[in-house]
């Protein structure tokens, strides 16, 4: 199997086991989200569970797969090569944390709740897409 072949059959593997992390997890439900985000109300801290298994397993991996010479699929590792804390990177995450707290949807789970077929959902998408494009018309500008 030719090797692009290869890789998009990993990607789309790794694609579905996410997503369907996200779904089993419940961080594909908004209000899941919220009840987590929420410490000075009806706090549900189920998601804890959630994120400490995503970094019992990321942490060794990482440390594991950075000392190999390369990936297996690809030419060479993707790591961010800028390590300042600067204002786009607090701005960025300051909006991305008001965001997730007001709709109770990152990214990830939202393009993997498209499958729900609910509008909001795609209301979200469509505005998360034009915020990133704006992003991107702004910083070329």
């Amino acid at each position: 199997m030719a090797s692009g072949a290869l890789r998009t059959l990993a990607a789309l593997a790794c694609g579905a086991v996410f997503g369907l992390g996200l779904a089993v997890s419940g961080m594909m439900n908004p209000a899941k989200v919220i009840g987590f985000l929420d410490v000075a109300g009806d706090w549900d801290p189920t998601l804890i569970f959630v994120m400490g298994g995503a970094l019992l397993v990321t942490i060794p991996s990482y440390r594991a797969i950075l000392v190999r010479r390369g990936p297996i699929l690809d030419e060479g590792f993707s790591l961010p090569q800028k390590k300042a804390i600067d204002a786009p990177l607090i701005g960025g995450a300051a909006l991305f944390g008001i965001g997730w707290g007001l709709v109770g949807f990152c990214p990830g789970p939202a393009v993997a709740a498209l499958v729900t077929g609910l509008a909001p959902v795609f209301g979200f998408v469509a505005a998360m897409v034009a915020g990133m494009a704006l992003h991107g018309w702004l910083r070329s500008s």
